[in-house]
């Protein structure tokens, strides 16, 4: 009998087929003593699991290229932390094996983030991943991942570490959901980018049978458990819907009326420019930069090397407009050479733009690299930073770009609500806005990302982003400047047309969602869009904004 679940959808399309479950965690080490005279060896035994799997997690990011590597990147580094490996060979000294040592020292690190409300890099799915897969090499098992299957089938687990998730097989794994993650976690961004269905904070995931028939619903979050013939044919229809949509709809992004739209791509490095481009990208509204400050967290990348990598992306996007966000280091992205290691609490402490003002020489350096690298090119560069706080935030990140020598656009990104509240203000400064909804969520709500049981409160369709989200939009609107969304808020195609009618003036997200947010503008007007705004801000909660905002397109 079908029975209908519902968690986040967060990468669009249909999959059906038999539940096939993660490989289970790595069995927790037994405690026991070591004699003194064998710690250097246990010592070095952990040093060496340690740097391996670092290597393996690097490789794979070399194998996954653009965001999901350098993701893997950054968890390579959490493995690598120093004061987690002193803790490890401190627990060693004492008597700990190896193995023990590194599961102590993990929980311990874990224990202090759950009770303290961190949001570090030791993100609670990546941490855990990190440990295990240490753990699995000292006692010499094989690491738990994805199952080995001959048939197509659908991934069920607690959840998806980066690692996984960047090299599944699209041909293989249908689509998957998980009990854990959030909209904004990395597994739903690296599903985006795979163009894999995928639902996740779905309550009781993993109690599903090995073997049950499951219908994933990546636009809706629905899963259906043993879907009957007519919920086939349903979803087969609206999938049929969807590709002919796709396919009639090209060219710029547009309303139905002619209102313009532009759609640009979020880019990790020079390797997710041809996915872009293939998609119909007319520019690029966030250009993470990290990618080349992950290769070495003890130095900034030379000045040469970034002339490099950057106009690799700019000559993709010939009179395009490409926006650089600066390094945004700190909290989930630390860097040995930057970031301090004792903050209480990263996340709101220094990082992005407070990093590279406390550090001028490697602003000025990535600043003059932007520089250089767009010379000659008929390219429309845009540099904005992150995580400015007010317009003294911005007018400092000005004054930089203007002493770099920088003939482009200075903007500034909308994470903090200080930013949304007082954007005319900021507007003083910088000619255009950029609203990161992830972390601009993050901040309003007080709730992690990557924590699913908060997984409501990342929601974007919640009414109070969608009002800061409005007062950035109407502040640019009074500037006669700019204001986009490069956050994941923009790749959800009924929320696209939302902030449209909000009054964002462009929208950036991963290649793979491109097509659907063009399609779905296209049929509506900009009006009708102003008033699926207008009807979402006057709900209480983020399923009644979305569905209020379905019953206005959907002319109900």
């Amino acid at each position: 009998m079908e029975t209908t679940l519902r968690g986040v959808g967060v990468s669009h399309g249909v999959a059906i087929g038999e539940v096939r479950h993660m490989g289970t965690a790595v069995l927790e080490p037994p405690a026991k003593q070591i004699p003194a005279d064998e710690a250097p060896r246990e010592q070095a035994r952990a040093r060496q699991a340690v740097e391996a799997v670092a290597n393996d997690l690097i490789a794979r990011g070399n194998l996954a290229g653009g965001e999901a590597q350098a993701v893997l990147e950054a968890q390579a580094l959490m493995a690598q932390d120093p004061e987690l490996m002193a803790d490890v060979e401190r627990r060693i000294a004492v008597g700990s094996s190896a193995e023990r040592a590194v599961y102590d020292a993990f929980a311990s690190y874990r224990a202090l983030l759950a009770n303290a409300g961190e949001y570090l890099a030791g993100r609670v799915a990546d941490l855990d991943d990190v440990r295990n897969r240490i753990v699995a090499r000292l006692l010499g098992v094989p690491m738990p991942g994805v199952p080995d299957s001959d048939e197509p089938y659908v991934l069920i687990a607690r959840d998806l570490a980066p690692a996984d998730t960047a090299l599944l097989d699209p041909s293989l794994v249908l689509g998957f959901v998980t009990e854990e993650g959030g909209p904004t976690s990395h597994s739903a961004i690296l599903a985006r980018a795979l163009g894999v269905p995928a639902v996740v904070a779905l309550p009781g995931a993993t109690e599903l049978a090995e073997g049950t028939v499951v219908a994933v619903d990546g636009s809706t979050g629905d899963i259906y458990v043993d879907p009957g013939k007519d919920r086939r044919a349903e979803l087969a229809k609206a999938a049929e819907e969807r590709r002919a949509a796709l396919a009639a709809t090209s060219g710029p992004g547009a309303t139905s009326d002619g209102h313009k739209v532009p759609l640009l791509a979020n880019v990790g490095g020079p390797a997710d420019v041809e996915a872009a481009v293939k998609a119909g990208a007319e520019g690029v509204g966030l250009f993470r930069t990290e990618f080349l400050f992950l290769d070495d967290s003890k130095n900034a990348p030379s000045e040469e090397k970034q002339v490099e990598a950057y106009r690799q992306v700019l000559e993709a996007f010939p009179e395009g407009r490409v926006v650089v966000r600066v390094l945004d280091a700190g909290a989930d992205k630390p860097l040995e050479f930057l970031t301090p290691a004792d903050e209480p609490n990263p996340a709101l402490g220094v990082r992005g733009l407070r990093t590279l003002l406390a550090h001028p020489d490697v602003l000025h350096t990535q600043l003059r690299a932007l520089a250089r690298a767009a010379e000659g090119l008929p390219v429309y560069l845009e540099v904005m930073a992150p995580m400015v706080a007010d317009r003294v935030d911005a007018k400092a990140f000005a004054d930089a770009c203007r002493e770099a020598g920088l003939h482009a656009k200075f903007g500034a990104m909308v994470e903090i609500p200080s930013a949304a509240l007082r954007a005319r203000s900021i507007l003083q400064e910088v000619e255009f806005l950029s609203l990161g909804t992830n972390d601009l969520a993050q901040y309003t709500f007080a709730a992690d990302r990557q924590v699913g049981s908060v997984s409501r409160l990342q929601d974007p369709w919640q009414p109070a982003l969608l009002d800061l989200v409005a007062a950035a939009a109407e502040a640019a609107r009074a500037e006669g400047k700019s204001c986009g969304v490069c956050g994941e808020a923009a790749s959800d195609p009924l929320l696209a047309c939302v902030l449209t009618g909000l009054g964002v003036t462009s929208l950036s997200m991963g290649a793979a969602s491109l097509p659907y947010v063009r399609a779905t503008l296209a049929k509506y007007t900009l009006a009708q869009c102003e008033r699926a705004a207008a009807a979402a801000r006057a709900t209480d909660t983020a399923d009644e904004a979305r569905r209020a905002a379905q019953a206005v397109l959907s002319g109900e």
